[in-house]
């Protein structure tokens, strides 16, 4: 049976994650403070991986549990800021460093994931992981920083995660220790990952060649029908809309399968 093995946090969306022994989901799906804040521009547009390079050589480092964040980029004075009362100055910060005015907005009650309808913990096995960055021969954490899940399992088997990948007849349950869950797509992935996740240094071709290797690997588990695309890893979540137990999930929980929907459900979308 999967174990749950990792989990990780991202407090400031785009940038650093860090690890944690055990973590609650909120009542709307995330894990208590990933995403809860995101950089954008003066238009509120996001200022982010996909859009902006200049985002990924800015490193992170959180204490007390996402509340205070040190930020540093080579060649520029290293800043400590305590969230929310310095969210202005961690702004100013992050606007040297990018180039551009920045802001840091916050949204506690769902944090900004990209798709609010699989605003759940984004789950991915360790195998996967392994298994692509073998591909491209990458360093498992270099893998770990580009494709940023939220919970890591171990499976034993590359792609495990494909048997909780929603298809025409509904999502999948499951649960993680005492959390129920709902398996929801398969994660369709950006241009986050083609770049190195320190320097932004793009690997020619790469979309194509995972989605080549993707299609090739897919287990025969996989509801090949929900994958109009290959260049896709991770599983997109949702909490099951009936909870109203326990929320936290703990490293050395099981992953369970024999798990009922609780209430009627369809598949959601994309998120990355």
């Amino acid at each position: 049976m999967p174990i749950l093995t990792r989990i990780t946090i991202y407090p400031i969306k785009s940038l650093d994650g860090f690890t944690v022994e055990s973590a609650e989901l909120m009542p709307t799906g995330p894990l208590v403070g990933d995403r809860r804040w995101a950089i954008v521009d003066p238009m509120r547009q996001f200022v982010n991986g996909k859009r902006t390079a200049a985002v990924h050589p800015i490193r992170a480092a959180f204490e007390e549990g996402g509340a205070v964040v040190t930020l540093s980029r080579e060649r520029l004075e290293v800043g400590r800021f305590r969230l929310p009362e310095d969210a202005s100055g961690a702004a100013e910060w992050l606007s040297e460093a990018i180039g551009r005015k920045c802001l840091l907005i916050e949204n506690e009650a769902i944090g900004f994931p990209d798709d609010a309808d699989a605003a759940g913990p984004t789950l991915v096995s360790t195998s996967s992981l392994e298994r692509v960055a073998a591909w491209f021969n990458l360093e498992l954490d270099e893998v770990r920083r580009r494709f940023r899940a939220n919970l890591e399992i171990d499976a034993g088997e590359p792609f495990w995660e494909d048997w909780l990948v929603a298809t025409e007849t509904g999502a999948v349950p499951f649960a993680v220790g005492e959390v129920r869950l709902r398996g929801r797509t398969a994660c369709q992935r950006c241009v986050v990952p083609t770049r190195d996740s320190v320097t932004g240094e793009m690997i020619s071709g790469f979309a194509k060649s995972f989605a080549k290797h993707r299609q090739a690997e897919l287990p025969a588990w996989a509801p090949s029908e929900a994958f109009d695309h290959f260049y896709r890893l991770t599983l997109n979540t949702s909490l099951d809309p009936a909870t109203d137990g326990p929320r936290r999930i703990r490293v050395g929980d099981e992953l369970r399968t024999d798990v009922a929907l609780s209430a009627p459900g369809s598949a959601g979308g994309s998120t990355t």
